[in-house]
């Protein structure tokens, strides 16, 4: 009779706990589905945050417009090659899969002061973020008109 209780409590908390998430992990899904990547990289993205930016970027996420994808794609972009790895074979990477789901654009100025507003809590240099937007930006300049300093 115990084991009928416990098993009942157990499902309860099972279906209460995936209602209760349901639009979370929706909303990350949208993001990592398009993207083609895992859901943990968008995961462990919302949970450096920290609780209230990353509640923020979840709701900016469940807004239905394309602009919206895009924008968080962008702040996703912006934390994978400022926070975790700047290498050029990372952005070259990022870049591909941006393009493949079409959402490849250049970083805007606006894009830069939104992900900074979610990545709020973390250390982040403007000096860094602008870099790399300039970096990711040249990936969209025609190979002819790129000008090469040595």
């Amino acid at each position: 009779m115990i084991w009928i209780i416990l098993a009942t409590l157990l499902v309860v908390f099972i279906i209460g706990f995936r209602i209760l998430t349901s639009g979370t992990r929706r909303a990350i899904r949208r993001l990592s589905e398009r993207l083609g990547i895992s859901l943990i990289t968008v995961e462990s993205m919302v949970d450096q945050m920290g609780k209230h930016p990353g509640d923020e970027f979840l709701q900016y996420l469940h807004r239905p417009n394309e602009s919206h994808l895009q924008n968080a794609a962008q702040v996703l972009l912006i934390w994978q090659g400022v926070m975790i790895e700047g290498s050029q074979q990372n952005l070259q990477h990022w870049y591909r899969l941006l393009k493949k789901s079409r959402l490849a654009a250049p970083i805007t100025d606006a894009q830069l002061r939104l992900a900074l507003g979610f990545l709020r809590e973390m250390d982040l240099e403007m000096q860094d973020i602008r870099d790399f937007q300039a970096r990711y930006n040249a990936l969209f300049q025609p190979e002819d008109s790129v000008v090469w300093l040595h």
